[in-house]
């Protein structure tokens, strides 16, 4: 069976766009997992500082 040159061109076309898509995907996974590292690292930071602004109030003198 031989393929036409325009099938061999929708082809190559729908190979490039599977690759594209997996590498948006890849992307999006990473960009998550990154957005989520940023978000943890956040809380923690404020959490710590409303802690330390907690203890110096209970331990400031009247």
């Amino acid at each position: 069976m031989l393929l036409k040159k325009s099938q061999v061109l929708a082809l190559l076309v729908a190979a490039l766009s599977f690759c594209l898509a997996f590498m948006a995907a890849g992307v999006l996974l990473i960009s998550a997992a990154f957005m989520a590292a940023g978000l943890a690292v956040t809380f923690w930071v404020t959490r710590s500082l409303v802690r330390d602004v907690r203890r110096r109030r209970l331990n400031r003198p009247a």
